[in-house]
């Protein structure tokens, strides 16, 4: 395995195989995967997708992928790593909203197998962007290191805008009616804002009556509004914790919980451990998805 030097904010690799070997997996932020040339499948959670030359993939931060090679492959893995959101200039560099909405995507993202790339316009500027990454990563300095956030933040920019072109949510197949899928998506877009979120408020919004909303959404979710409301915001808790520098207190702010001890003790009720051990543990409960093969 030929591996290219690793950067922070940022690893990236280059690699040829003809056998699929495990590699070491962090709860890194993002992980873009290009195909460069052979062919075979691409498992997660037990769905397999074909790859060919040109094929490009997100990989969920944990242990539950893999490639079944069929012809020798060359991938190139570009891995966003905490750094990028850590030790910001903020005056200088503002990612907090683009931050937010990254977030939004990996707390619902449903990691199933595909090509997440929907147009061969965006695939062409992906494959542009990342050669352009490998180029500026084999002379790397301080000229560089503004270059190479901006070609990431484009990547990315590019993969959220696929991704919300589909059908994201890993709850998605128990639901019955496409009405929910609004839903979702309007919960998760306004996650920060209680005041939307409140079942009135759906109500108007989903025209539907202040009784129903409740009961409606259980029914398709299989699962109880106001408990997917607070473990949506704890995803977002967790991503937040590994993957920035917000300070607990900015955290509880930003997502409605009263205050601090309020996000303590709800992140402890549903994640099993206090934040403290969480950081120090450093790996995802909530987001955590079960082994591939």
């Amino acid at each position: 395995m030929q591996i290219l030097e690793t950067y922070k904010p940022f690893e990236i690799q280059e690699v040829e195989l003809s056998e699929w070997k495990q590699r070491p997996v962090k709860n890194n932020f993002f992980e873009l995967v290009l195909i460069k040339q052979g062919s075979g499948t691409q498992c997660i959670n037990y769905n397999e997708y074909d790859y060919t030359e040109g094929s490009m993939f997100l990989l969920p931060p944990l242990k539950c992928h893999s490639f079944n090679i069929s012809t020798p492959s060359k991938f190139v893995f570009l891995k966003f790593t905490d750094s990028f959101f850590k030790h910001t200039n903020r005056t200088a560099i503002d990612l907090d909203a683009w931050y937010k909405e990254a977030s939004y995507v990996l707390s619902n993202y449903n990691q199933l197998p595909g090509d997440i790339i929907k147009g061969d316009i965006d695939r062409q500027h992906l494959e542009r962007l990342i050669s352009m990454i490998l180029a500026e990563s084999k002379n790397y300095g301080e000229a560089s290191i503004t270059l190479i956030k901006s070609l990431m933040t484009s990547i990315l920019e590019i993969l959220i805008r696929n991704i919300k072109k589909s059908s994201f949510y890993e709850v998605s197949k128990v639901a019955t009616d496409d009405r929910i899928h609004k839903m979702l998506t309007y919960i998760n877009e306004n996650i920060d804002k209680p005041t939307h979120l409140k079942v009135d408020h759906l109500a108007d919004v989903f025209s539907m009556s202040s009784t129903y909303v409740s009961e409606y959404f259980k029914k398709q979710i299989h699962m109880p509004l106001r408990e997917y409301i607070i473990k949506a915001k704890l995803k977002l808790v967790e991503i937040r914790l590994l993957n920035s520098d917000f300070t607990i207190t900015e955290i509880a702010d930003d997502l409605g919980f009263t205050d601090a001890s309020h996000l303590s003790k709800t992140f402890k009720r549903y994640v099993g451990s206090s934040i403290r051990d969480f950081k120090n543990k450093g790996e995802y409960v909530l987001l955590k998805r079960g082994t591939c093969c």
